[in-house]
């Protein structure tokens, strides 16, 4: 990694020459974590402590681009590579990898992945395949488990097609992901009817168990319908997190307008009744349909 040699001349009220580049980055963060002259907070994070940040940014950086922002984009973009840098660097502390390391690894991958790009004449020609997606990434499964092997990594759980589904992710894109995978190797339906009537049978299971007033059966029958949506939404081709967003800023806008006309009238949302503000909320979705 090139980081420059700024933080080892410069100051330490002086701010890095310009113009900034990735390798200046890359030296701003040596510094932060310097642990006699960088920044208190950073010289104390983790990866563990980090992580909800990494998360946090990626969703700005969707919401950004949500709203059509570039301006927004750019700076969110921004903080989601200083995520990255912020990793490789403490990554780098421990002598396990760093930055450059990183931009490597992705890089060979993208070059394997794409053999209809970067590959022989003949690979370039025959194109992509159907399945040679999975296939690659099949292979490079059993490879990182020889490497793990040869390291004495203990691994006494056999691999699974789903082992690379983050467990972490958000739980509808993370069911999409699942279903993709298996839908993969044919455990799918074939259309859209059997999913529907799948949806039908978990939401009378649901409301079986909402009747009942069994609380634990009324949260697993909510997953259940949950997770059979989001099959809805991928055979509709559907992202059900976007779908969902889409809602919630429909919902924030028309609340808004809600909270807009019972201002108008002198009043506040606790102060109004449910009638009054259904009312407003009636008339907030009818001008937005005449704008539209």
């Amino acid at each position: 990694m090139n980081g420059g040699n700024w933080h080892m001349t410069a100051r330490k009220d002086l701010a890095p020459p310009r113009p900034y580049t990735l390798d200046t980055l890359l030296t701003i963060m040596i510094a932060l974590r310097d642990p006699k002259t960088g920044c208190p907070w950073d010289q104390v994070q983790t990866f563990e402590s980090i992580a909800p940040y990494t998360i946090e940014e990626a969703y700005e950086v969707g919401d950004a681009i949500e709203r059509g922002d570039l301006a927004d984009l750019k700076d969110e973009l921004g903080d989601l590579l200083l995520q990255v840098v912020y990793h490789a660097r403490i990554a780098q502390e421990a002598d396990a990898f760093d930055f450059d390391d990183v931009a490597a690894v992705i890089s060979e991958k993208m070059v394997r992945r794409h053999p209809h790009v970067f590959g022989t004449e003949t690979e370039r020609r025959d194109g992509a395949a159907p399945g040679f997606w999975e296939r690659i990434k099949a292979q490079e499964r059993t490879v990182k488990t020889a490497a793990r092997e040869r390291l004495g990594v203990s691994n006494p759980v056999q691999p699974s097609l789903l082992d690379d589904v983050p467990r972490n992710l958000p739980a509808l894109t993370q069911a999409v992901k699942l279903q993709k995978k298996t839908a993969g190797v044919g455990f799918d339906w074939p259309s859209l009817a059997p999913v529907m009537a799948k949806m039908r049978e978990e939401l009378a299971e649901f409301d079986e168990a909402a009747v009942a007033g069994d609380t634990a059966a009324m949260r697993d029958e909510f997953g259940d319908v949950l997770f059979v949506m989001a099959n809805v939404a991928r055979h509709l081709k559907i992202v059900p997190e976007a779908a969902l967003g889409k809602t919630n800023a429909k919902f924030r806008r028309r609340f808004g307008r809600v909270e807009q006309l019972l201002r108008d009238a002198g009043r506040e949302p606790e102060d109004a009744t449910l009638e009054e503000m259904d009312a407003f909320w009636d008339q907030a979705k009818a001008e937005e349909k005449q704008v539209n």
